[in-house]
């Protein structure tokens, strides 16, 4: 009997991260009802009592701002990183299985798709439509879809030809089936490892459209906003600026150790069975 692998230091932190981040995306609006509430007459302090980390000039606690900035920037992600893969896995799972017209229109469509950089098409896009955060995380899940796609249909590929869906081929089972059944279960490390990848990258790309004013509106916790509104400050108080930019980074990274330690672990339960 295998004895449970438990995580390392540093997937332990990771998942710590995680958990932290998740945890103030889904419950900020019970930790920190009043993120915004401003006190023009306390304007920019440095950390202190009662101001971990200090205040911005229109008197906000960075730190709650810093809470309730989760909720935006990991649920959007959150919403990208799972309609991208949704996107990917209902386009490539076909693609790469019955190949053919299927094959050639999706994988058209992926390169066509990926012939742009998408952080750049999101600007364009959310600067013609007038921004938005939700037209920011539609726009991110149609471009970050076909990378999904293309990675599905290669996993397809390399599953197509194994015994197993010979024999299910033998036994008339009807495609949908085999695919849904047989080879979608034998791909999700692949798709897994892809989705927490795209959260990283949705993650800052809608960090960066907030910060360009093109997420979320004026005055609205965010971790990109919140950066954007005090990068004036970086000397009056240097964490106002400072924590929602770490914010950024090492839940991105966090993000991307759990996603490698998930992917290790759904491959090692596939190969003992």
């Amino acid at each position: 009997m295998r004895r449970p692998r438990f995580p390392g230091p540093a997937v332990a932190v990771a998942l710590l991260v995680v958990a932290v981040a998740l945890f103030c995306a889904l419950f900020s609006w019970l930790i920190v009802p009043d993120a915004t509430e401003q006190d023009l007459t306390l304007g920019i302090t440095y950390p202190g009592p009662g101001h971990p980390l200090g205040t911005d000039d229109l008197g906000r606690d960075v730190l709650q701002l810093l809470i309730a900035g989760a909720r935006t920037a990991v649920l959007g992600a959150l919403a990208v990183s799972a309609g991208s893969m949704l996107i990917g896995n209902l386009t490539g799972l076909p693609a790469g299985y019955l190949g053919g017209w299927a094959d050639g229109l999706a994988m058209r469509w992926a390169d066509l798709m990926l012939s742009v950089p998408p952080l750049l098409v999101a600007i364009v896009v959310a600067g013609v439509m007038g921004g938005g955060y939700g037209l920011a995380i539609i726009v991110l899940i149609v471009l970050f879809s076909p990378t999904d796609a293309r990675v599905v249909r290669g996993a397809v590929l390399e599953q197509r030809g194994r015994p197993y869906v010979e024999a299910a081929r033998l036994q008339n089972l009807p495609a949908w089936r085999i695919m849904s059944r047989h080879v979608w279960p034998n791909i999700v490390p692949v798709a897994l490892a892809n989705t927490f990848l795209n959260f990283a990258y949705a993650l800052v790309s809608l960090a960066s459209l907030s910060f360009l004013g093109l997420g979320v509106p004026p005055g609205s916790p965010d971790w990109g906003r919140t950066l954007a509104d005090n990068k004036s400050q970086l000397f009056a108080n240097p964490w106002a600026s400072v924590a929602p930019g770490l914010a950024i980074i090492i839940t991105a990274a966090a993000v991307n150790v759990v996603g490698d330690w998930l992917q290790e672990r759904a491959e090692e339960r596939m190969l003992a069975r």
